[in-house]
């Protein structure tokens, strides 16, 4: 398992214009987060113990800075000639690393799938498919016999793209020394062809390296999209709720911290809630309205690297609390007989007896029951799918019928639950 790694911030990150006139391109924020917060904190979670940042000598301080405040501990290897490319940044780790290490540049992004499945291969790691990048500008590789034979970005017959990462020995230094007795200047791509390193494969997954605004804004894109919680969601939420929040995370997420979204959302629940007492429709279309912002904080909070169990746990709670406070006023604004009143309690009651339901499995049995029963994906009457009938019921007036429609779907849906759950862990 590979315990080092080697981040080369030795570049100038001139294309990148204002945002690195002052700035390393390591610790340019994308999607609420520096880059290099990102990288750090995922190779530490895959096991990486120890970090050495090769840095441009401009700009030390500021990482000195960063790594004081973000509790990260790292050896700072100066780069006095950045000229001299991130080859030459390498060569400079010599004898602050032992045994096989992984390296990676301070521009490139990497979802958490990439770097677990990077640290299990040898030499470059390259992807078949570049989903995420701009094919035309990205480096390409041609191997043979499973070691590289080309690589440069003209390349017209080639196997893969060069990902950026690489998982080497302390042999490279060797080389490296070897070529820089013969020129001034030497990149990554020249010394991976001379050293004629290995090729493995991880295609399919997010990363992308960071050149130029626009990859700024990109990136912040598929990082968002990365963001989104797949497992649980209504086809109320797939259909309209995430198209609505994923645009909004994009835009707040610089903004906004997962748990300031959470109260957000929350407030205007409740806002919806007291205007559904005086006028139904509207109070409907602001409930719908806080349904597609529900999601913002998830996507925030994984989009940030800040998730929390806390979070999560307080998302829920403040969920039932704007269910319970809908329902009970639109009840006061039925004002019903007594005898209907046995629909009302039914409605209120089994409302958040869904939710429970599930987040009590998880309690339970530390599961996603989502995950686990794949049946409840199909069951009706998830939160979102609730909201979206609440706010068409209300529209036509339809109050009463609001309230039978719940009492059964809720309930009948709970029901469900217990005996899906029965089935499967009934024995345990």
């Amino acid at each position: 398992m590979v315990k080092r790694a080697v981040i080369l911030a030795g570049g100038e990150g001139k294309r990148l214009g204002e945002l690195t006139k002052d700035t390393p391109k390591a610790l340019i924020k994308v999607a609420g987060r520096r880059i290099l917060y990102r990288n750090l904190k995922l190779l530490q979670d895959a096991g990486v113990e120890e970090f050495v940042i090769v840095v441009n000598k401009r700009f030390k301080e500021k990482i000195e800075e960063f790594l004081r405040q973000s509790g990260f501990d790292a050896t700072l290897v100066e780069n006095p000639h950045p000229e001299r490319e991130n080859g030459y940044s390498l060569y400079l780790a010599r004898g602050h690393v032992k045994g096989e290490f992984a390296v990676l540049m301070s521009d490139h992004l990497y979802e958490k799938a990439f770097i677990e499945e990077a640290l299990k291969g040898k030499g470059l790691i390259i992807d078949k498919l570049g989903l995420y990048i701009d094919k035309t500008e990205a480096t390409k590789v041609k191997c043979e016999n499973g070691r590289i034979k080309e690589i440069g970005k003209g390349l017209t017959n080639y196997d893969g793209f060069d990902t950026g990462f690489f998982v080497l020995d302390e042999g490279i230094f060797e080389v490296a020394e070897r070529l820089l007795q013969e020129k001034e200047q030497l990149t990554m791509s020249e010394l991976a062809k001379e050293a004629q390193l290995s090729c493995t494969e991880v295609s399919g997954k997010f990363w992308m390296d960071v050149d130029t605004p626009e990859d700024v804004k990109r990136a912040k894109k598929y990082i968002i999209q990365l963001a989104v919680k797949v497992a649980g969601d209504g086809w109320v939420t797939k259909l309209i709720n995430r198209k609505v929040s994923k645009v909004l995370s994009y835009y707040l997420v610089d903004y906004l911290t997962p748990n300031q979204a959470t109260w957000l959302t929350f407030f205007i629940g409740l806002f919806s809630a007291l205007v559904a007492y005086f006028s139904p429709p509207l109070g409907g279309i602001l409930l719908q309205i806080n349904s597609m912002l529900d999601g913002i904080d998830g996507e925030i909070a994984r989009a940030r690297m800040q998730t929390t169990k806390f979070g999560a746990w307080l998302d829920s709670v403040l969920d039932r609390y704007v269910d319970f406070a809908f329902l009970t006023a639109l009840a006061f604004h039925l004002k019903p007989s007594w005898d209907f009143m046995p629909w009302v309690f039914l409605a209120i009651f089994g409302t958040p007896m869904v939710s429970y339901s599930t987040e009590r499995f998880k309690g339970a049995y530390c599961e996603d029951a989502y995950i686990v029963i794949k049946e409840l994906r199909f069951l009706l009457g998830k939160r979102d799918e609730r909201i979206f009938l609440i706010m068409i019921f209300t529209l036509f007036g339809w109050i009463k019928e609001l309230f039978v429609f719940l009492a059964i779907i809720t309930n009948v849906r709970v029901a469900l639950t217990i005996y899906l759950v029965w089935k499967r862990k009934g024995k345990e």
